[in-house]
C-alpha cells in the first residue's frame, strides 16, 4: 500500500499543505482496505486516528517502502517510514493512544475526532447494526453541534459527524460507510440529519435542520427532538452563543440526558429562544455560565418568559473552573452530580470548541461522563487537577472490588500532550487507602507514623493517674 500525493501537488518541492493532503489520501486508502477486509472495529479507527494525529502534527508525508527525508519550509524536517516494523514500545502508540485509565481519540482536527468518537460509541460488525441515523454538522458550526448533541440521547442515538464547506471529508464518508445508518422509527425514517450548512450525504435519506442563526437552529433541534421523542424535554439548558468555551460542557449533558440546549447572548436573549421558553413555560430552565457570559438582564428576560424555575447551573468566571462546577452541579434530576469516584470523564482543549460536539457521544454511552476542559496542552490546569484528585478512587483490601475512573482525551498532542496524559492517568489510578491516625489517606505509606511516647512523660503524670495505671 503506497502513500500518494494529492493531484494538485507537484512531484518535487512538496509543500506542507500538500503533505497533509497526501496523508489524507493515504488514510482513505487504508480505511477502504480495512473495510474490505472486515476490520472495522472501534480500536481500528482509534488507532488510525492516532496515526493521523501524529502524522499531521509532525507534518508527515507518507512515502514508499524507503525512509524519506523532506525539507519544505516552514514545516520541520520529517522522517517517515510507512512500512516500519515497531522496534520500541512507543512505536505501538502507547502511552499516547491509551494508558491504564485514559484513552485518546487522536484526531488532528474536529472532523477526525468526530469520526473516531462515532465509531467508538456505535461500533458495528457481526450481528451489531449501526445507528439509525447520523447527524451532519459543518465543522465550523460549534454552536450547531452543541445543540444537535441532544439527538444522541435516547431514543434517537445519532452521533455527530462533521462536514467541511458542505462536503464530506474522507474520514467522515468512511465513518458513514462503516456505520451504515439504517433509518427507522426512532429517526422518522431519516438516515441523516443535516444541521444548517452541513450539506447532504449522498445516498442517504436526509432530514434538514434549518435556521438562519444559532438560536434558530437550536429551536429546530428542539422541535425535531420533541417529535421523535414524543414529548417535551425535561429541562432546558441555556448556553452562550458568544463564548464557546463556556458553552462547550452543554454538549455532553445534552447527549447524556436529551435536555435541549438553547442560546442566549451576553446581554440579551434571541427571540427564537424566548418563544421556545414561552411555549414550554412549565419546563425548568438552567443557565450555564456566570453573569459576564449571560448577564443578569438576560437572566431576568428568561425568567419573565417562563412559569418554571430558572437557575444558574454554574457561575465561575474561568471556563475550566466553570466546567468543573457544572460537573459537580445537581438540582433534582438535572446535573451530573459527580462528587465521588467511579466515573467517566471527557477532556478537551477549550481552544477547539467543535470538539465539544465531536466528543458528545462519549458522555451518552460507555462510561457516561461530563466534558471537562483544559486551557494548557502541557499540563492539567489547577482547577481540573484538583477536581480529579478530589475524586481519586481508593481501596482498602481488594482492588478488584474498587470503583474506577476513566478519562477520554480528545485530540492529538497539540490539544493535550502525552506528558499531561500520563499525569492524568496517575491522578485517575486507584490507590490503596490506609488508616493512620484515624484519617483515611490515599496512597501506600501515606499514613502518618506513630510517635513513640517519651519516657519522661511518665514522671509528669499526676499521682492519681499512676495509681490508675497500676
Amino acid at each position: 500500500m503506497q502513500g500518494r500525493l494529492h493531484p494538485s501537488c507537484p512531484a518535487q518541492g512538496t509543500t506542507f499543505p500538500c503533505v497533509v493532503k497526501g496523508v489524507r489520501y493515504f488514510v482513505s486508502d487504508v480505511f477502504f482496505w480495512l473495510r474490505s477486509h472486515k476490520l472495522r472495529g472501534a480500536l481500528t479507527i482509534l488507532g488510525l486516528l492516532l496515526v493521523i494525529g501524529g502524522a499531521v502534527f509532525a507534518g508527515t508525508k507518507l512515502g514508499g517502502d524507503d525512509t524519506e527525508v523532506i525539507e519544505s519550509a516552514p514545516a520541520p524536517e520529517v522522517v517517515v517510514d510507512v512500512n516500519k516494523t515497531p522496534e520500541e514500545p512507543a512505536d505501538l502508540g502507547f502511552p499516547a493512544f491509551a494508558t491504564r485509565n485514559t484513552t485518546r481519540v487522536a484526531g488532528a482536527d474536529s472532523v477526525a475526532n468526530a469520526a473516531g468518537v462515532a465509531l467508538a460509541t456505535t461500533p458495528t460488525g457481526g450481528v451489531v447494526k449501526g445507528p439509525e441515523a447520523v447527524t451532519l454538522v459543518d465543522s465550523e458550526d460549534w454552536a450547531g453541534a452543541i445543540a444537535a448533541s441532544s439527538l444522541f440521547a435516547e431514543p434517537i442515538a445519532a452521533p455527530i459527524l462533521y462536514t467541511q464547506d458542505g462536503s464530506l471529508d474522507e474520514l467522515t464518508q468512511g465513518a458513514i460507510d462503516s456505520l451504515a445508518p439504517t433509518g427507522g422509527s426512532a429517526t422518522g425514517g431519516a438516515q441523516a440529519f443535516t444541521v444548517g450548512d452541513a450539506g447532504e450525504a449522498e445516498g442517504l435519506d436526509t432530514e434538514a435542520i434549518e435556521g438562519g442563526s444559532s438560536a434558530e437552529i437550536a429551536v429546530s433541534v428542539l422541535e425535531l427532538r420533541e417529535e421523535l421523542a414524543d414529548g417535551p424535554p425535561e429541562h432546558i439548558l441555556i448556553a452562550s452563543s458568544d463564548d464557546p468555551e463556556f458553552a462547550m460542557p452543554a454538549a455532553a449533558w445534552a447527549a447524556r440526558s436529551g435536555d435541549v440546549v438553547l442560546f442566549a447572548q451576553a446581554n440579551s436573549v434571541p427571540s427564537p429562544t424566548i418563544k421556545a421558553i414561552e411555549r414550554l413555560k412549565e419546563v425548568p430552565v438552567f443557565v450555564l455560565g456566570p453573569e459576564s457570559v449571560i448577564s443578569e438582564d438576560a437572566f431576568k428576560e428568561i425568567s419573565a418568559a417562563t412559569n418554571a424555575d430558572v437557575t444558574r447551573a454554574a457561575d465561575e468566571e474561568d471556563p475550566v473552573t466553570n466546567a468543573v462546577a457544572f460537573a459537580r452541579f445537581a438540582d433534582g434530576n438535572f446535573g451530573w452530580n459527580i462528587n465521588d469516584p467511579g466515573h467517566g470523564f471527557v477532556i478537551a482543549n477549550l481552544a477547539n470548541p467543535s470538539d465539544a460536539g465531536a466528543a458528545a457521544a462519549l458522555s451518552g454511552t460507555g462510561t457516561w461522563g461530563p466534558l471537562l476542559l483544559t486551557d494548557d496542552p502541557e499540563t492539567p490546569p489547577p482547577a481540573l487537577e484538583g477536581y480529579l484528585l478530589d475524586l481519586k478512587p481508593g481501596y482498602e483490601d481488594d482492588p478488584t472490588r474498587a470503583l474506577y475512573n476513566h478519562i477520554w482525551i480528545i485530540g492529538d498532542e497539540t490539544a493535550l500532550s502525552v506528558d499531561a496524559q500520563v499525569e492524568l492517568d496517575e491522578i485517575a489510578e486507584v490507590a490503596r487507602v490506609e488508616s493512620g491516625t484515624g484519617d483515611e489517606l490515599l496512597g501506600p505509606g501515606s499514613a502518618e507514623p506513630e510517635v513513640p511516647e517519651d519516657p519522661k512523660d511518665d514522671k509528669k503524670k499526676p499521682k492519681d493517674q499512676e495509681d490508675d495505671a497500676q
